[in-house]
């Protein structure tokens, strides 16, 4: 479940960027994991819902910064199937593409 994965993932990103202090998340991360995350490494999660009585899309405050930077990701075709062994594999195709959108931008 992803609210066990985030464990982990939250604490490397405590280790590899100690500065970070609030993250944004979906109603999947409710629970035990805000509070064991506020209590070990001070990190607030704040969780983006949906609005009371939405009816369709609806742009959610923060959510939409995820969504655009995954069809980013989702425009490189080695990113788009499962087509990594290893997560570490799959983990370096997602910076690659990352990188490459990026340079892209920065040399417009």
């Amino acid at each position: 479940q992803d609210r066990v994965a985030a464990r982990n993932l939250l604490a490397r990103l405590r280790y590899l960027c100690p500065t970070i202090r609030l993250v944004w998340a979906d109603s999947g991360y409710t629970g035990t994991l805000i509070d064991w995350t506020r209590s070990l490494f001070g990190i607030s999660i704040e969780i983006v819902s949906k609005l009371a009585g939405q009816v369709g899309f609806v742009a959610l405050p923060r959510r939409w910064v995820v969504e655009r930077t995954l069809a980013w990701i989702n425009q490189h075709r080695r990113c788009v199937r499962d087509y990594e062994r290893r997560p570490e594999h799959h983990e370096a195709m997602v910076r690659w593409a990352m990188i490459h959108t990026i340079s892209k931008r920065l040399t417009r």
